[in-house]
């Protein structure tokens, strides 16, 4: 999603730092000489590497802190066998000497495999393939008749070479799951995977994100689809389609009546093309996730959408975010909603909600009794006309993700929320940031979290916070409560002095699974740290999970840097403090 529409971003955007190095293949481009006999020794191959693995390993997904609206992450780093392959350079393929490995090595390689699902994936996503590894990597896929998973994403080599890929396709009778996001497709790519497609009979995933010479050219890739095809994936995120391209989508879509997920966010120019695309929704009756986080929707497109999910009822996720025209459209057309009865994700973050669209929303929105996430963030009028939606949340039960930030709440929709939050027993994530009216009213809600044992993470950025908020809050936590907390965010707050940091210091180790805090200052403000430094110091030795802890902006004393020192000495904790870009080159250990 695009990290500038979500209001969160406001932060992370002054607050930019690097927290993992990304991650490097060792290419040696160099050979060794035996010293018996002063011959030069071949270079180990990509595949030979590759083969000697004991088995593919599919990388654990990357996660992020929140900072995206639109969840895209299913790109990895590839495995650590793969990261420290030696690579062959550039050169033709001609026979298998010199592209592949032996005989003796593909069947034991075939052997290890067995009937297994090892063999039926091959994940080099985010390996930072050249062309010639990509030509290794083309070796193994006769070796694997069985394949059902191929993922080349974030591979930028890919673009000009997907050729050496798509003719062999068709060797792969069995796949289901392909993606190639983020691999700089060429429009040559784009016709050569169209004509690819054709033979792939059982595909059930397609991903092409992030490739923007999609754009336009649509048709030369998925004319090829047939009625009755098997996909029930297709994500087109970011991919630069035209209005003519999304109106291709709405004939196209009546010929994948197995369809479950379609994502076509970020792709700004199909609001044009709405009528078609929602008149191609009303064929998919098995779609589950619909995304059209920031494709130009206007008022007109809640109308059409709403004709739409008459036809949709099994949907259990919708975003329509960062479509700002959209404000004034679900005055008269939300009813249609209500229909969807398996929602379970709804997101309308930054869409300019009138008072109008919260009025209509209000007698809708309650009757989703399957919700489990709603993301109503960063729509500024909801603050002085979202009393009785707020209030009405209790009605509920399921709902897991509750995200508010930013809409400017007074005092009374504030009450509203805080007293309707008591009957969300499920409430893993909480976030109220940058709502200056809980500053010196968070009593009201204190009561509220005692009740919330399911709470994993509390944002609480930019809320005005002063040292009494502080104090009851680090009360609440002393008493038991919050006790599955791993998230905890008060950022922002320059109005709690050292003293209240000092109580809430004292009292944060009762957070036995808090993974993140953050008590960061604005970027406009710098104060030194108070005695309540060393007090939390001593927490973190009693909190075993904690990984993160944000301090931008705090200056440490000399006695304090010090005492950071001994810290690390004394405990190996594998913690990041984030001090800020200044202050961390003088803690290497920090970094």
């Amino acid at each position: 999603m695009s990290n500038c529409c979500n209001p969160r971003n406001r932060k992370q955007q002054e607050d930019v730092f690097l927290r993992q190095a990304p991650f490097n293949l060792t290419m040696s481009q160099t050979q060794k000489k035996d010293s018996s006999n002063g011959e030069t020794k071949p270079r180990t191959s990509f595949v030979n590497k590759f083969l000697r693995g004991s088995k593919f390993m599919s990388s654990k997904p990357e996660s992020r802190k929140e900072s995206n609206d639109l969840e895209t992450t299913d790109f990895q780093h590839c495995n650590e066998a793969q990261k420290t392959a030696t690579l062959d350079t550039a050169q033709p393929l001609t026979s298998e000497t010199e592209w592949g490995p032996s005989m003796e090595e593909k069947e034991q390689f075939l052997q290890k495999l067995g009937r297994t699902a090892v063999d039926k994936c091959l994940d080099l996503n985010n390996c930072r393939l050249t062309a010639a590894d990509l030509r290794e990597a083309v070796a193994l896929l006769p070796l694997l008749p069985d394949l059902e998973k191929l993922d080349i994403s974030w591979n930028d080599s890919v673009g000009g070479n997907l050729h050496s890929v798509t003719q062999h396709l068709h060797l792969l009778s069995k796949l289901k799951i392909l993606r190639l996001g983020s691999c700089r497709l060429t429009m040559d790519d784009v016709q050569a995977l169209g004509e690819a497609l054709r033979g792939i009979t059982d595909l059930q995933e397609l991903n092409l994100s992030w490739n923007s010479e999609v754009g336009g050219n649509l048709p030369l890739t998925l004319q090829k689809f047939q009625e009755g095809s098997k996909i029930q994936t297709l994500e087109l995120v970011d991919c630069d389609l035209t209005s003519e391209d999304g109106a291709f989508v709405g004939q196209l879509l009546p010929m994948m009546q197995n369809l479950e997920v379609l994502d076509l966010s970020l792709n700004r120019n199909i609001g044009a093309s709405l009528n078609s695309i929602a008149q191609g929704l009303r064929s998919t009756s098995n779609l589950k996730v619909l995304n059209l986080h920031s494709c130009g929707l206007s008022q007109e497109s809640v109308k059409l959408l709403d004709a739409a999910f008459r036809y949709l009822g099994g949907l259990k996720k919708l975003d329509l975010s960062c479509n700002r025209e959209l404000g004034g459209g679900f005055e008269d057309s939300s009813a249609p909603l209500a229909t969807l009865e398996h929602l379970e994700v709804l997101d309308l973050h930054q869409c300019s909600l009138t008072a109008n669209d919260v009025a209509s929303l209000t007698q809708v929105i309650p009757l989703l009794s399957s919700l489990q996430e709603l993301d109503l963030s960063a729509n500024k009028k909801m603050g002085s006309s979202s009393e009785n939606l707020l209030s009405r949340l209790r009605f509920l039960p399921a709902l897991k993700s509750l995200l508010i930030n930013s809409c400017a709440l007074e005092s009374e929709t504030f009450t509203a929320l805080a007293e309707a939050s008591a009957y969300l027993r499920a409430l893993e994530i909480f976030d109220l940031s940058w709502n200056k009216c809980i500053g010196g009213n968070l009593k009201l809600l204190l009561e509220t979290l005692k009740f919330l044992a399911s709470l994993r993470v509390l944002r609480l950025s930019s809320c005005g916070l002063v040292t009494e908020d502080v104090a009851l809050l680090a009360s609440v936590i002393h008493s038991g409560h919050l006790a599955k907390l791993r998230e905890l965010d008060l950022s922002y707050n320059d109005g709690i002095c050292n003293a209240g940091w000092a109580i809430f210091c004292q009292n944060v180790w009762f957070l036995k699974e808090l993974t993140e805090l953050d008590i960061s200052l604005r970027p406009s403000i710098s104060r030194d740290c108070g005695q309540w430094f060393g007090h939390l110091l001593k927490a973190i030795t009693k909190l075993s999970e904690i990984t993160e802890i944000g301090m931008r902006r705090w200056i440490l004393l000399t006695s304090q840097e010090e005492e950071l020192e001994h810290f690390y000495q004394d405990h190996r904790h594998s913690i990041h403090f984030d001090l800020g870009e200044f202050q961390e080159a003088d803690f290497p250990r920090l970094n």
